[in-house]
């Protein structure tokens, strides 16, 4: 994400520092975070603006005042390369043993373009550009601060097009590249928080709240529920969720080894290193499946009750994006086709907020085509969190899923928190936009 600030409100060091996509360590042996040899350091990117163009112009005097500044900020230049443009306008680049500078200015402009990067603690960048603005003159100091190396600082999340949201990281307890994502767990305002390619997949504060709308509604209206499939939730909240309504045997299958044992390692919530490792043995009601869930599911001939479907987003602005498989509509069709006679599936849908649920739109129209067929119905799962929603495909006809649920729900071995029968018979309606759709 770029990001500006205002001339008069520069970004403040503590609140800056992207995590770079490809930050991050190989391997299930590497370290949770890079090592104290790894490069750490501030780069500072500014606008300086209001600045007489006859400085601007002199090559010379750029020179000597980049040059000035930096030594002043604790730096040491090693070599400086001047370039003037005709008609106007000057390149200025220090080499500097902490790094590097560089100016670009446009006289017919009255500003100028600066970046100072520095590693280690003997230079400060910051002071090395408000000491040029001071020397030039500049009466506009826009400051951009990027934290480089280390513990990232902020993950910011794609939202929906033009709009991301920024996380404000505390202590960072693992970073790591698994080969197929990127996996940062890290303090947040909402508590210790999963992030995988910088999408927020759970957090200590609301992941109950995610969890109970996939997993309950579905076990709700399932005829029976001996039997549960869940493909990826990687925290391994919903397998044991599963078990506690009442599943005898959960197969939970996620193609990534190392990201689920970062969850059972650093989350305070799902899997324990000692629930997982029953798991990975399949010593209990769970039994976990490291395999590509398209795969495991094509290839089986096995029934179950209840198949819950818990992955990132569809990326419908990226088609060749690979999780876009695991939500077209063959992929709906072979889970259909594994469901017991009474069987639910249920899927992660994306949001029903207006200006991004086209990815629930879609869906809601996949399911109502393939449980059409069977006589069925796709069933509409609302949440207390606006972001989210869930689809579940019941095979049979059912004209009130609300009241199915919560008729079952005084039979269940165990209740939700955050559900109860008035929840069940009013999250379970459609919004009207999605009713249109297929009504």
């Amino acid at each position: 994400m770029s990001s500006s600030t205002s001339p008069t409100q520069p970004v403040p060091s503590e609140a800056a520092g992207e995590l770079n996509p490809s930050h991050g360590l190989a391997g299930p042996d590497s370290p949770a975070l890079p090592s104290t040899s790894s490069p750490v350091g501030r780069h500072v990117l500014a606008e300086l603006g209001g600045i007489d163009a006859a400085i601007l112009d002199d090559e010379q005097r750029l020179r000597t005042d980049l040059a000035a500044a930096l030594t002043e900020a604790g730096a040491q230049v090693r070599q400086i390369v001047t370039e003037r443009f005709e008609p106007q306008g000057a390149t200025v680049v220090a080499v500097l043993a902490e790094s590097h500078a560089s100016i670009h200015t446009w006289p017919e402009h009255g500003g100028m373009h600066v970046d100072v990067f520095t590693c280690g603690d003997s230079a400060d960048p910051v002071a090395a550009v408000r000491g040029l603005a001071e020397r030039v003159g500049a009466t506009d100091t826009a400051l951009q601060i990027v934290d480089r190396g280390g513990a990232p600082r902020t993950v910011t999340e794609p939202i929906s097009d033009g709009l991301d949201r920024r996380w404000r990281l505390g202590p960072v307890h693992h970073v790591a590249h698994t080969g197929f994502q990127k996996v940062v767990v890290a303090d947040t305002a909402h508590g210790v928080t999963l992030f995988c390619d910088d999408e927020r997949q759970s957090t200590e504060q609301t992941q109950l709240t995610y969890h109970e709308a996939l997993v309950w509604p579905g076990a709700l209206l399932a005829r029976d529920l001996q039997r549960v499939l869940i493909v990826g939730s990687s925290e391994g909240v919903a397998s044991e969720m599963a078990v506690a309504a009442g599943a005898t045997h959960v197969d939970h299958v996620d193609i990534d080894t190392e990201a689920v044992r970062i969850c059972a390692e650093y989350l305070p919530y799902g899997y324990t290193p000692q629930s997982l490792a029953a798991a990975e043995r399949g010593d209990g009601p769970v039994t976990l499946h490291y395999a590509d869930g398209r795969r495991f599911v094509l290839d089986s001939t096995e029934h179950w009750d209840l198949i819950l479907v818990d992955l990132p987003d569809e990326r419908p602005d990226e088609p060749d994006a690979q999780i876009n498989r695991l939500y077209e509509e063959d992929f709906v069709r072979a889970c259909a086709d594994r469901l017991t006679e009474g069987g639910v599936l249920v899927f992660q849908a994306g949001s029903p907020a207006v200006w991004r649920d086209a990815t629930l739109t879609s869906a809601w129209q996949r399911f109502a085509a393939v449980f059409g067929e069977t006589g069925g119905r796709g069933v509409y799962i609302g949440c207390e969190e606006h972001e989210w929603a869930f689809l579940a495909g019941v095979r049979e006809p059912m004209d009130d899923p609300g009241e199915v649920a919560a008729t079952r729900l005084a039979a269940m071995p165990s209740r939700p928190a955050l559900w109860d029968e008035v929840s069940l018979r009013h999250r379970l309606v459609a919004p009207l936009s999605l009713r249109r759709l297929t009504g």
